[in-house]
């Protein structure tokens, strides 16, 4: 099916404004691009560690919304620039030109899957999609199969190949392992598949744990039925919460100190992170992070030493930089 769009050229004063128009006109949401920067507040919630350069003099604005199947395009065009006119003293709506165009409705959540083929994390290891056929490995390969959804982790980016590099690396057969941010689980799966003993894994996001869960049944290795960490160690727990603010649900944790804990996240969540893992980890115990650009890897090292960590290793790809800390003995 194809979709018309209404493109409003105008200003950032008159964006809001011209949103509450649209909202009452009976469209479904706008889309926004102007050149306006994200404040701290924003960027922390949205987890962006690095900003675009912007003008942050270009005052203009382009606004477009989707018209429903059936609609007029005339009258709704009519109908915006009335409404607007009753504003048009109190805000400036720059020209208000308007383009009208035709998109075709894409599935925007699946076509992605296109680029993602299997490939190999290292001579041993072997990332595969769930809807890609092949007998390409040799027996003696670790294949993971993955299908993430619209969670974070196909194995792919830099900072996933470093966390499952150095979970290979530092984690021991029978080790208790805990994944934060655990995203589509593939960190959980590659350590079970390593040998890990215990398994639990945590993310704020209720996507991220089905899709984990999911995932990990794919890959034949078993779920807990319980909703709170276990130590069973038969296969992994994915529970849903917040590891640093929530210290109820942290205290949950204790029941087991933990060998490993991983985190691919992003500096920002690593570092108050840091000031907590700790209890979490056991004396002499590993903590693996990740998702860390490389002018924030001074600054995580830095937090980590001053939680009483040592550094034992820094490893590195492209931009990104997963660093490997100990907690003392």
């Amino acid at each position: 099916m194809k979709w018309k769009s209404i493109c409003i050229h105008t200003t950032r004063e008159a964006e809001d404004i011209l949103c509450s128009i649209l909202c009452d006109l009976g469209f479904e949401g706008a889309q926004i691009q102007d050149s306006e920067q994200l404040s701290e507040e924003d960027r922390k919630k949205m987890f962006i560690d690095i900003l675009p350069e912007v003008d942050e003099g270009d005052q203009s604005a382009l606004v477009t919304c989707y018209l429903d199947e059936g609609r007029s395009v005339e009258e709704a065009v009519l109908a915006i620039c009335k409404e607007k006119d009753a504003y048009a003293d109190a805000v400036d709506f720059g020209d208000f030109s308007i383009t009208v165009s035709e998109t075709e409705d894409t599935d925007w959540v699946n076509n992605w899957k296109k680029y993602f083929h299997a490939f190999r994390i290292d001579d041993a290891i072997v990332i595969k999609p769930t809807w890609e056929q092949t007998d390409a490995f040799s027996d003696a390969d670790m294949v993971i199969t993955i299908d993430p959804g619209t969670a974070f982790g196909t194995g792919a980016h830099e900072t996933t190949r470093l966390c499952i590099l150095n979970l290979k690396k530092y984690l021991k057969p029978g080790d208790s392992l805990l994944d934060i941010g655990c995203g589509s689980g593939i960190l959980s799966i590659v350590g079970r598949k390593l040998g890990a003993g215990l398994c639990n894994a945590v993310d704020i996001d209720p996507v991220a744990v089905a899709v984990a869960k999911e995932n990990t049944q794919i890959n034949e290795i078993p779920l807990s039925d319980s909703n709170c960490p276990c130590r069973d160690g038969e296969g992994v727990t994915y529970v849903c919460g917040d590891l640093i603010s929530d210290k109820a649900f942290r205290e949950s944790f204790f029941t087991e100190h933990y060998a490993v804990v991983v985190a691919n996240i992003l500096a920002d969540i690593i570092l108050p992170l840091s000031e907590v893992v700790g209890e979490l980890l056991r004396p002499g115990g590993i903590f693996i992070s990740s998702g860390i650009l490389n002018t924030r890897e001074e600054q995580v090292c830095q937090k980590l030493e001053q939680e009483g960590f040592s550094i034992l290793e820094v490893t590195r790809q492209n931009d990104w930089v997963s660093v490997v800390a100990k907690k003392p003995e």
